[in-house]
């Protein structure tokens, strides 16, 4: 049960094992055009809640879910390494033997990076194009920062948690699935119940409150302690929910580990008749 989607996984991991190793470069920008995608997800849907929450509309999580599809559709279509992803990526092939922790923790510092220099960069083209100029202080993404930015650390944690289990959901249920229509499907369903419920995504904050650091006027509760304050917890939990949650439930539960193992004992049985 499982087995050929969990190799799938293992072996999409091996090949991006040796990417990074092949030409780090290369690499490092795949992972910053990953950071800037889920950046035009992030100023897609609150352009679109900014009035809606300015209105105290109930549409507003509706919308903003309906529309942050495009994040992980650019992401996956368009090719790219996001941290949140590799997450599922590399537990699989590391509880499975082809990577090791060392290469799985490199993996996941570098794509992390990667990703939150083109959040940055982004957000930078962002400020200088002056969508969000002259916001006022009761904004919905000066609002929205704020509470991310002083939610309590557990709270955010789970949010986490919560957040890439349906992302890894998402990843797991297209590699699983033929039909690019249907990938798409599946994409937009979860993409749009991780934001229209509220959770946290480490990446799509990097855009989110990179931003709002930059604008002026923003509010005191809005600060790069308030960033790192965000970014620990929401990250911490991102690792579990797509290590544990996806990751080490579907490697366990998968029939991979039992034919590899069966395969080795045939193997050595034929020897053994062969001598």
């Amino acid at each position: 049960m499982f087995a050929e989607d969990v190799e799938a996984v293992v072996q999409a991991a091996v090949k991006k094992k040796e990417q990074m190793k092949t030409n780090f470069l290369r690499y490092f920008v795949s992972a910053m055009l990953a950071g800037a995608y889920v950046g035009i997800g992030i100023m897609l849907i609150f352009r679109l809640g900014a009035p809606l929450a300015a209105e105290g509309s109930p549409l507003q999580s509706l919308v903003m879910g309906a529309a942050f599809g495009i994040a992980l559709t650019l992401v996956v279509f368009a090719g790219s390494e996001l941290f949140t992803g590799n997450n599922m990526f590399f537990t699989m092939s590391t509880l499975s033997g082809r990577t090791t922790v060392s290469d799985t923790l490199k993996n996941w510092v570098v794509v992390f990076i990667g990703n939150l220099v083109g959040a940055i960069v982004l957000s930078s083209l962002i400020y200088g194009s002056g969508l969000f100029k002259g916001i006022p202080a009761d904004h919905l993404i000066f609002t929205a920062a704020a509470k991310k930015m002083n939610d309590p650390f557990m709270e955010l944690f789970f949010r986490g948690i919560l957040c890439n289990w349906l992302v890894c959901l998402a990843l797991w249920m297209g590699m699983r699935t033929k039909g690019e229509t249907a990938k798409l499907i599946l994409i937009w369903w979860c993409l749009f119940a991780f934001i229209a419920t509220g959770y946290e995504h480490s990446v799509a904050n990097m855009s989110l409150l990179t931003l709002a650091v930059m604008l002026p006027g923003h509010p005191e509760t809005v600060s790069i302690a308030g960033w790192i304050g965000n970014m620990v917890p929401v990250t911490l939990g991102n690792i579990v929910g797509g290590s544990v949650f996806l990751g080490m439930a579907y490697w366990f539960i998968s029939s991979a580990k039992t034919k590899t193992s069966t395969k080795t004992q045939d193997s050595g049985q034929e020897k053994t008749l062969a001598k």
